[in-house]
């Protein structure tokens, strides 16, 4: 203690610091030391005794911003004890720092959003705007994605960490893969040729999809009946189905079925390789591709139509 009156004596004969300012600094150092000590012991804590490593890092966060304003109300007492309350100081600074701080402000009230109405956090995939990943971090002035394709034609991982500004969620759409139903539909487009059996084709698909989806189903059955506790969710079936249409290079056969957000990819080349492996022993099932075609009607089309052309022609 008389190290530290010593310092602060010389600091008043350096630069001229009137006793009153010593003392205030000398109270805020030693609020900050205990802070500090008291965040590092807390955090200690944690990490020692939570082996949860998501549930760890949202306390440790909670720590530092508690922590945080805690100091800052107490020096702010210190300092302005003067004003009689804090609002009489906040109201005096409140216009000048709206103008001159505005971004980081809506930073923050976008952070509040994010703390108290929870549209998502950490471990969550999610979009904002353009922008897909896994938010791996939330601070007050921006959260962080690990991004998702962008770079490659599936969606996994870039490796690329993106820093986005709090403010973006009032000013973009935000869309949670993983908040509340945690699946979401999946469609991979098969496209045969006009000429395969595709009557064949698609009883074959949908014997691969419906063996695929036996355990997602019963486990999506259960996360949908958790979310429509909290969300209005109407889903009459959640079992997998192939649906048919023509595309102009042949018959499409698309398999819809749920799936986890994070198994997407795994998924589909799973399903690939089956499909694949089903097509290689079948002779009359062919995968398409774009052609150019040439239509020759006395041989081609309608069987009928193709007869009475060749009965005009002998004629």
């Amino acid at each position: 203690m008389e190290k530290m009156i010593e310092f602060l004596t010389t600091i008043r004969d350096w630069f001229g610091i009137s006793p009153e300012i010593q003392s205030k600094l000398f109270y805020t150092l030693i609020i900050l030391i205990v802070l500090i000590f008291f965040r590092r012991f807390l955090q200690y804590v944690v990490n020692r005794f939570n082996t949860n490593v998501k549930s760890s890092y949202q306390i440790r966060r909670i720590i530092t911003y508690t922590i945080f304003f805690i100091g800052l109300i107490l020096i702010v007492r210190i300092w302005f004890v003067g004003f009689g309350s804090l609002a009489t100081y906040f109201g005096l600074l409140s216009a000048g720092v709206a103008i001159a701080l505005r971004d980081p402000i809506v930073n923050m009230a976008g952070w509040l959003f994010i703390l108290f109405t929870r549209p998502f956090e950490v471990g969550d995939r999610i979009q904002i705007g353009q922008t897909a990943g896994d938010v791996i971090d939330l601070r007050l002035f921006q959260f962080t994605l690990n991004e998702l394709g962008h770079m490659t034609d599936s969606k996994q991982s870039t490796g690329r960490i993106i820093h986005i500004p709090n403010s973006k969620v009032f000013l973009e759409s935000q869309a949670n893969y993983t908040q509340g139903f945690e699946y979401v539909w999946h469609e991979i487009p098969v496209l045969i040729t006009f000429e395969s059996d595709w009557q064949k084709a698609k009883k074959m698909l949908t014997a691969i999809i419906e063996e695929y989806s036996i355990g997602i189903n019963i486990e999506a059955r259960k996360k949908l009946r958790k979310a429509e506790k909290t969300y209005m969710l109407v889903y009459r079936k959640l079992t997998p189905k192939v649906y048919t249409d023509v595309k102009d290079s042949g018959i499409n056969l698309t398999m819809r079925y749920l799936v986890s957000p994070y198994q997407r990819r795994d998924s589909q080349e799973q399903l690939w390789e089956e499909i694949l492996k089903q097509f290689e022993l079948n002779n009359d099932i062919d995968l398409a591709y774009p052609t150019i075609r040439y239509y020759n009607i006395p041989n081609e089309g309608n069987t009928v139509k193709r007869h009475d052309i060749n009965t005009e022609e002998k004629e």
